[in-house]
């Protein structure tokens, strides 16, 4: 059984909506099972403390949960071209990890939303692969394979799915297709690293 982890910091819904379409696209593979996880909001102008399990919607992330995957699909709006501070902030908090070696090896892919068609997806994406790396991980894109990819008029990029949230629209088919296909081909990828 491969456990890929679906980390995602989502303000308004839009990168929420994609988790959950990447983690059906992990279910619809054999042998995978997806696990939804968030992380909690910061504070800007104080120390900003959250209840351990949110109202709504996935339960807050831990370093085990990172420790015991077997891929990562990691999401964040689109922050001036960035990842949302939130996910950063627990990302920085992964040091134990690093040194361990703990997900060295294992799959990785990224997702985002943004509120305006060119609002820097593809730069947030990249932003959001440089700890992956840092962290031995194999990135995985969305290769040109993919129809929805050559035929998308909203988001969906190679460098993993994305989402462009104009007036609560709610996720293109292409852009859910984007995701789950995403989802599959990290849990397929998964599945074949374990089996080494």
């Amino acid at each position: 059984m491969a456990n890929i982890l679906i980390l995602y910091f989502s303000r308004h819904g839009s990168t929420a909506q994609m988790a959950n379409h990447i983690a059906r696209g992990v279910e619809s593979v054999d042998g995978a099972s997806a696990v939804l996880r968030t992380v909690p909001d910061v504070s800007t102008v104080c120390e900003k403390t959250a209840a351990t399990i949110p109202a709504e919607g996935a339960v807050y992330a831990t370093l085990d949960d990172l420790k015991n995957c077997d891929g990562l699909a990691m999401g964040s709006p689109t922050h001036f071209g960035n990842m949302a501070a939130p996910l950063k902030y627990f990302l920085d908090g992964t040091t134990a990890l690093w040194i361990s070696g703990a997900l060295a090896g294992k799959p990785a892919g990224v997702f985002t939303s943004t509120g305006s068609m060119h609002g820097g997806q593809e730069s947030t994406l990249l932003s959001m692969m440089l700890p992956l790396m840092h962290h031995g991980m194999l990135l995985l894109g969305l290769p040109y394979t993919e129809h929805a990819l050559r035929e998308t008029v909203s988001g969906g990029t190679p460098y993993g799915p994305s989402h462009v949230a104009l007036e609560d629209n709610g996720l293109s088919d292409h852009e859910k297709t984007l995701c789950r296909t995403f989802g599959a081909r990290l849990a397929k990828t998964a599945l074949l690293l374990k089996q080494h």
